[in-house]
């Protein structure tokens, strides 16, 4: 599939911007089944100052505020070719090594909930694939997706005594579970083309395990289903503060405010189906 992606981020502060830093993570990678055919970020406010690979193979641009500015506005856009690989993702590459997927982060330490739920599904640590399955199920069954009532802070173990979040949150606790069960287990931050929409509310947020014999295996916990060719794999981290679009510092900006638009859209398949619906 053909996605074509516009993302645009838009800062305004209500004071004049004195000093800022910010490190972006928003060109998807080059992976196995998918393809960037094109991509560009366009800066107002804003100039590069560098580019390099973390130790995720997430693709970094540093850019430094201009200072004075009191709107920055950080446009990313173009086209990647994706193809359904049933979320299998393949063997482990890069300089990260394996077993470092399986060490707890402040996000998905393990408390006495996800402890309880690991051990629901440990009886089927025979068959791993189907453990995981069964691991995101119960997940999101745990948790009702609930937008606005958890933020980039909130950890695995708070996510789940509360009974609601959003993917983060589902991703976190299946990362946190995985862990417990000896399971390499990974955040996985992208794009998923929404059927029968093209603006998109947010980015999108999941999780990858290592099966033995497969690899890397995908699990959109929220939507319970492997991811396919409408997801765009942007970054990986150990949990999302490793995998987040952006991060950095700015001072003397005061409090601001921030918008962002966000769209995915599949041209070809949009054509096809205008062209079904003619009379």
């Amino acid at each position: 599939m053909l996605l074509t992606i516009e993302h645009e981020t838009r800062y305004n502060f209500d004071q004049s911007v004195i000093h800022g830093l910010q490190r972006l993570r928003l060109r998807p990678k080059p992976t196995h089944g998918q393809q960037v055919v094109e991509w560009e970020t366009v800066l107002e406010g804003a100039r590069h100052e560098a580019a390099y690979d973390d130790q995720h193979h997430n693709h970094v641009e540093l850019v430094s505020l201009e200072p004075g500015v009191r709107e920055v506005v950080i446009t990313c856009r173009g086209t990647v070719k994706t193809a359904d690989n049933h979320g299998i993702l393949g063997e482990h590459s890069g300089h990260f090594p394996l077993w470092a997927f399986t060490r707890a982060t402040p996000l998905t330490r393990a408390g006495p909930k996800v402890r309880s739920l690991a051990a629901s599904v440990a009886g089927q640590k025979e068959e791993r694939l189907a453990m995981l399955h069964s691991l995101s199920l119960a997940v999101r069954a745990a948790v009702e997706y609930e937008p606005g009532t958890t933020d980039v802070t909130t950890t695995a173990e708070q996510s789940l005594a509360a009974g609601h979040g959003v993917c983060q949150d589902h991703a976190h606790i299946f990362i946190s579970a995985a862990r417990l069960l000896d399971v390499p287990a990974r955040y996985v931050g992208g794009y998923l083309k929404m059927d029968g929409r093209v603006e998109q509310d947010a980015g999108h947020g999941w999780v990858e395990a290592y099966v033995m014999g497969l690899g890397w295996v995908g699990f959109d916990v929220s939507n319970s289903i492997s991811p396919d060719e409408r997801y765009v794999r942007v970054t990986t981290g150990c949990d999302y503060s490793e995998a987040a679009p952006f991060t950095g510092v700015v001072t003397g900006a005061g409090p601001g405010r921030l918008s962002v638009h966000l769209s995915v859209d599949a041209p070809q398949v949009s054509q096809q189906q205008q062209q079904q619906s003619a009379p």
